[in-house]
């Protein structure tokens, strides 16, 4: 902002000192020969301004700075008499960029299914929930990653960036951070979070969409705290219209959440910590509905005439639930479960802030969720398992150099890890049972019959999926305030590290063109993934990206925001050189193993194809 004296001249000189009212931490930056001032690269939060200079009233005034935000504080003194007191703009008056905030409040006392703290994004106009996401019980969604769907601006779910303390907490799919329910905890833990939805700065990269920039809280010189337990139980649930008469039972549901969030001062004014512990356990009744052969059609008695049911489909049919009694018409009948879905999860923050000396100040935050997910299949004969686990590390230091220079620099390491339906055990005896299996050391295989539900066989014998994801970041920013501009560059890298196993269909899978031709056993199609060739995928790329923003007081109502970005990512290639890709765009077939080099993309266009899983 500027300082002014009422006739609208400049105060040059003027002494700016900006205190953070929990934390105690000063900073103090002068008026330069123009009246003008900036503090950048201060952290979200509660702040008190005081402007002093000689022969001038002194100037008290309180800021409230959001994550990621500027603020403009223009201060107009009077020729000394008294004290004054006047009111921060509530409008941010120096940035073009289109963003949403949501403040610490505002995430603890809205009421949020799961408490998942990315969906009060949806709050703000051009952001929405893909609804129609596919469910959790089939691969399809844990391979799109697990997070919350987010679409910002009308891009796609994986066209955004999440980042925490700086850091970007994307998935293994790029998609947002969650468990496998789709939900991201932490809700005491997070200050508050923006949602930039267009036109943000150059600093901001690796996003075509939206970016979702939250930080962690921090400890204050006040000791604080709070301990709570949320709970949904189907006990306390009213009938829904379709069950109202009571016969059917209510699906049983039952969710805690619950923890402890504390922070407060290890050295009042200089180290802070803060903390908090986030345990979440459900146990949700699931009911499916699967088409299955009728009772009759089981002996061979069909509608179009009776079959001989040979000893091979005779066996198989042990994979087949029984049709639930009344269900039954023709040659199909539907077998009715109510599996019951158990999620454990467990979910630490850990965060501390140090003033190294006046000019510098460290924090470091260390988060850690770890969730598992077991669910019967539709037919009730495999204990299906999915698992996610995530880590992220952030290190952060800032060094002011002089009045107008400020260097921040931030490391930081992110992991995703999940196990996407592994089988957890048998239920049905038939599901473990070797001889049933369609290659050595296999189980009952997947079987699909048209017009009916396709059975995912025994133990082991459908799709799975592991995916493990490293990102390791680097980020440096430069701020450097000289007359009307303020000028901030950087630079950010990282080394993405993605390994995944895609075990698909590794019992087989038989293809009948109708319920005869498997009672019969004659199959139109049989395939076999043979299991000792399904090896891992080890995929390696790094980003790399640099940017300068020029915030310039064109005119004390008129802020110009120009920026430049650059950024780009290395030719992926797999460690184990196992990926197939098409060199040229006219050649008849893909070759495994090939290593691009630049000049070979600049001259030959390679089209490089990848589908995970």
């Amino acid at each position: 902002g500027t300082i002014s004296d009422p006739s609208g001249g400049v105060i040059p000189g003027a002494e700016i000192t900006i205190t953070n009212t929990a934390a105690g931490i000063i900073k103090k930056v002068l008026a330069d020969s123009v009246g003008y001032y900036a503090a950048p690269n201060l952290i979200p939060g509660t702040y008190a301004v005081r402007v002093a200079a000689k022969g001038f009233n002194t100037v008290v005034s309180s800021v409230i700075l959001e994550v990621g935000a500027q603020q403009q504080l223009n201060i107009l003194m009077k020729v000394r008499d008294a004290s004054q007191t006047i009111a921060a703009p509530q409008i941010d008056l120096t940035s073009s960029t289109l963003n949403g905030q949501v403040e610490s409040q505002t995430i603890l006392e809205l009421p949020l299914n799961g408490r998942d703290w990315t969906s009060l994004a949806t709050l703000h106009p051009g952001v929405n929930l893909i609804e129609t996401q596919m469910d959790y019980s089939g691969s399809a969604r844990g391979n799109r990653g697990f997070g919350a769907e987010l679409t910002i601006s009308g891009q796609r779910t994986t066209n955004n960036n999440y980042r925490l303390d700086g850091v970007s907490v994307n998935d293994y799919a790029n998609s947002g951070p969650g468990n496998v329910i789709g939900a991201a905890l932490g809700v005491d833990a997070i200050r508050e979070f923006s949602v930039l939805t267009g036109g943000f700065s150059a600093e901001y990269g690796k996003a075509s969409g939206g970016v979702v920039n939250a930080i962690t809280k921090s400890g204050t010189n006040s000791f604080h705290g709070d301990v709570y337990e949320f709970i949904r139980n189907s006990a306390f649930d009213s009938r829904d219209y379709f069950s109202r008469s009571g016969e059917t039972p209510l699906a049983q549901f039952r969710r805690n959440q619950f923890g402890v969030a504390a922070g407060g001062p290890i050295i009042k004014d200089k180290t802070f910590i803060f903390g908090d512990y986030e345990g979440f356990r459900q146990a949700k009744g699931i009911t499916t509905a699967v088409t299955v052969p009728s009772d009759d059609a089981r002996e061979g008695n069909l509608v179009s005439g009776p079959v001989t049911v040979d000893p091979a489909a005779a066996a198989e049919l042990a994979m087949f639930p029984h049709a639930t009694p009344g269900t039954s018409k023709g040659d199909k009948g539907k077998f009715i479960n109510s599996g019951l879905q158990i999620v454990p999860e467990n979910f630490y923050t850990v965060r501390v802030d140090h003033k190294l000396s006046p000019n510098d100040n460290l924090f470091g935050t260390y988060l850690f969720d770890d969730t598992d997910f077991t669910q019967p299949d539709s037919f009730n004969n495999v204990l299906l398992k999915s698992h996610t686990r995530r880590q992220t590390v952030v290190l952060g230091e800032s060094h002011t150099f002089g009045p107008t220079v400020v260097n921040a620099l931030r490391v930081g390491y992110s992991r995703s890890h999940a196990l996407n339906l592994i089988p957890f055990g048998a239920i049905n005896p038939a599901a473990a049972d070797a001889s049933l299996g369609s290659a050595t050391g296999q189980n009952a295989p997947v079987v699909a019959i048209s017009g009916f539900t396709r059975n995912q066989g025994g133990v082991g014998a459908a799709s799975n999926y592991t995916h493990a994801f490293n990102n390791y970041q680097f980020a440096d920013d430069a701020f450097w305030t000289h007359g009307t501009h303020t000028f901030k560059f950087g630079v950010d890298v990282e080394r993405m590290q993605y390994n995944y196993i895609a075990n698909v269909e590794p019992g087989g899978r038989w293809n009948f063109t109708n319920l005869a031709s498997f009672l019969t056993n004659k199959a139109k199609h049989f395939e076999l993934g043979i299991p000792s060739t399904i090896t891992p995928r080890e995929l390696r790329q790094t980003l790399v990206g640099g940017y300068v923003q020029d915030d310039w007081r064109f005119r004390p109502n008129l802020t110009l925001n120009l920026g430049l970005r650059y950024e780009m990512t290395t030719v992926l290639h797999d460690a184990q050189g196992k990926i197939t890709s098409l060199v040229n765009i006219s050649d008849p077939a893909p070759q495994c193993g090939v290593q691009f080099s630049p000049s070979l993309q600049a001259e030959r266009r390679p089209l490089v194809l990848f589908v995970p899983g």
